[in-house]
This record gives structure tokens, sequence and C-alpha cells, in this order.
């Protein structure tokens, strides 16, 4: 075998790999259940990822929140984001917030090079987003959206 078909091959093989992963994401977004949850934005950009927003979940306890930070597991319940505390030490970590609860590890949601930053909200308005919520392991972003009067209207971001 050549050097050049050793090349190609290797190419291949990167872009099935690469192709799996995208599925595998599509798939998870079209059978794992998703909901709108609430979010607390920070760090907007950082040069050597790109433009992104870093977004920190807030969370339900629908037995009353638990005493300290803790491992959860995480569910998607009547159109909420909930936590239960975990029997494992792994998983997601829950800490306090002023308005509640949120996970501690933070979702980055990336965006276009020239979309606005949609982090930067009026007042009276708050950002939300959805997410797919997998069996284990952190929600996955999918979209944004911003809740006003009462009412959420997903964004677009181009």
């Amino acid at each position: 075998m050549t050097t050049l078909q050793r090349g190609i091959v290797l190419g291949v093989v990167h872009c099935l790999l690469v192709l799996s992963i995208a599925g595998k994401y599509a798939l998870d977004r079209d059978s794992l259940p998703r909901v709108w949850a609430r979010s607390a934005p920070f760090d907007p950009s950082l040069p050597i990822r790109g433009r992104y927003v870093s977004l920190r979940l807030e969370v339900v306890f629908p037995g009353g929140p638990p005493r300290q930070s803790t491992p959860v597991t995480l569910t998607a319940e009547n159109g909420m984001l909930t936590a239960r505390p975990s029997s494992t030490s792994s998983g997601p970590t829950v800490m306090p917030n002023r308005e509640g609860w949120v996970l501690a590890e933070p979702v980055a949601y990336f965006l276009p090079e020239h979309a606005p930053d949609p982090s930067r909200v009026k007042p009276g308005e708050e950002l939300w987003v959805e997410v797919t919520v997998p069996r284990a392991g952190p929600p996955r972003p999918v979209r944004l959206g911003i809740k006003r009067e009462g009412s959420l209207m997903p964004l677009y971001v181009h």
C-alpha cells in the first residue's frame, strides 16, 4: 500500500469517526427527553474555544432540596429539569445559587461568529435553554430561548 493510499484510508477512518459521533448526537436529540431549563449565563467568550455562552442550568428537587452540594441524577419531569440525589458518587453535581439550585458544571452553547450574544438579556427577560437529558452525564444544549412576560420564545441564532 502506497503512502497516498494509507493517507486516504486514514482520512476515511477519521470521517467515519466524526460521522458516528454526529449520528449519536442526532439520535439522542430524537430519542432522549427534552426540556427547557432556566439558565444563568456567564463567561461568554474564551479566545481558545471560539464564541460560546457558558450556562449554569437551574434544577428542581421534587422532594425538597438537599442540605449540601451533592451528585444527582437528572430527569425531565413535568416540563422541568429535575434532580434527585444520586446513589453513586458520580454524575452531575448541584450547588446553591441566589434563586435555587444549579448544576455546578456549566454547559457550553456555541454561537456562530457574527451572531449577537444572547446572554445579554433586557430587564424583565430570562435566558432559557432547551436541553436533552441523557441517562448519565450532563444535559446537552439544543437551542436557546428568552422568557418574557411568562411566554417562552425560542431564539434562532444564525
